[in-house]
């Protein structure tokens, strides 16, 4: 970890906590992301700190951050530039960026933005309260240094009552030519089974009815960890980890992401068949169909290993939703290639797809190849993909046309306060009213029957069954 002193010392140590204000954090990117920041929300609010009610007014602004895209990185400059500017007339505002930018940009993050006070990558962020401290003292500190996590020992302040994310793998030993995430994450660092049951039982005595198990390549959990099985297999699996905290009382729901198609295996698609409560949804990115694209991205598998895995999955449950990740205009993509993706989406029908051009990331091998597409390109390519995707979405959305469905409530749908809104076990949200027959309103938590008379590509609505 590098330390920069930039001022002499203001306090002779750490703030008490009731003289800590409140604290905005924005997040930027993926789920590992979202709960990256639930558990730095957390830290901070055992700190003292209170959430505020508006980012402009905030003690202490975290931005939490993504590299994934360009885009994602020039919007938290745009963020960045808007506090900076604040913070030159207010001296005693904290300002922090953590996640994958301050990871790949680190010292240089203090030179472009001065008024920052500390630079944290994603390794860090179990150690906000003691980064903090020093920052209370009068450092700028960048934290970027290759760092063991060893527990989820910070109690997450959770946006959502009755959805938990739990992080089973940190990092990425995965290398994508096209990928920043293994530089700024870091490589694999799977917890304890033990440990992640306990605080499964921990999320269910809170009222917790769903979890979803989160790593960057989440079918790697565990091959970091000792021990081989008597039939010579590795001792601890994602399949295995499934098993070990089904049977946690009160959990009504399990998932999993993000998947790799490498390591995503007939044993696993097995187990999800065969747990009652792991549902009926996988994410599992396929980035291209075409195999030459496909190796020249590293991703280590061809298009009729994806094809195979998909039809395993729907032999064993045939109402699976399936969801993935596409990248077009890949340096050096044909058009027939770019052809070919378009047509294992509509071979597969997928549920869900997220779509990206390619957006060159630094570091990256294929960042510096000189076949790259232009932006006419990329912008065309991605506009008819995804209209396919919507229109692929519409048509399985149809399915659910008169259907019933078990609704996990979430929430209030906050465009309606008539309704409340939740998701299929196959992660379509879904929007029902709010009311009971006996006039009462369905809370957090509550599994409901409903009848669905109204589909759309990527929602739902319907009235109690």
């Amino acid at each position: 970890m590098t330390v920069t002193t930039t001022s002499s010392l203001t306090n002779s140590g750490a703030l008490p906590a009731s003289r800590r204000g409140s604290y905005w954090i924005t997040t930027f990117g993926c789920q590992m992301n979202k709960a990256d920041s639930e558990r730095m929300a957390g830290i901070l609010e055992s700190m003292g700190y209170r959430e505020a009610a508006a980012e402009l007014e905030a003690d202490l602004v975290l931005y939490n951050t993504c590299t994934i895209r360009d885009n994602a990185e020039q919007k938290v400059y745009s963020y960045l530039g808007r506090q900076a500017q604040r913070k030159r007339t207010n001296p005693n505002l904290t300002l922090v960026v953590a996640g994958c930018v301050a990871q790949q940009e680190g010292e240089s993050l203090l030179r472009r933005v001065p008024e920052l006070d500390l630079v944290m990558g994603p390794q860090h962020a179990n150690r906000l309260d003691t980064l903090l401290a020093q920052v209370e003292q009068g450092q700028q500190v960048v934290a970027t240094d290759e760092h063991h996590i060893l527990e989820d020992i910070t109690t997450a302040r959770r946006d959502s009552q009755v959805c938990a994310w739990v992080n089973v793998i940190y990092g990425c030993n995965e290398r994508c030519t096209y990928c920043v995430v293994p530089s700024v994450r870091g490589r694999e660092q799977s917890r304890l089974p033990e440990a992640i049951r306990l605080e499964i039982e921990g999320l269910a005595a809170q009222g917790f009815k769903e979890i979803t198990l989160l790593g960057q390549n989440i079918d790697a959990y565990g091959r970091d960890l000792p021990g081989i099985t008597p039939e010579g297999r590795r001792a601890h699996t994602l399949t295995d980890l499934l098993h070990h905290v089904h049977g946690v009382k009160g959990i009504e729901r399990i998932r999993f992401a993000t998947s790799h198609p490498r390591y995503f295996t007939e044993r696993l698609i097995d187990a999800c068949a065969d747990l009652d409560k792991v549902c009926e949804h996988f994410h599992i990115p396929f980035q291209s169909g075409d195999d030459d694209v496909l190796k020249a991205m590293a991703r280590g598998y061809t298009v009729d290993r994806y094809r195979r895995i998909i039809e395993r999955i729907r032999h064993r449950m045939p109402d699976a939703a399936i969801s993935a990740d596409v990248i077009v205009a890949f340096p050096g993509e044909t058009d027939a290639q770019y052809r070919r993706t378009l047509d294992l989406i509509e071979e597969l029908g997928f549920d869900q797809v997220n779509t990206a051009a390619y957006s060159p990331r630094p570091g990256t091998p294929a960042a510096d190849w000189p076949d790259q597409l232009s932006e006419t390109v990329k912008v065309e390519r991605l506009q008819e993909l995804n209209a396919l995707v919507e229109r692929m979405a519409k048509g399985r959305s149809a399915r659910y046309q008169g259907r019933t469905e078990q609704i996990l409530v979430e929430g209030i749908n906050p465009k309606d306060p008539q309704q409340v809104m939740g998701r299929t076990r196959t992660n379509r949200l879904t929007f029902f009213p709010a009311s009971k027959p006996d006039a009462t309103t369905w809370q957090p938590g509550d599994l409901v029957a409903v009848r669905i008379e109204q589909v759309r590509a990527f929602s739902l609505s319907g009235t109690l069954a």
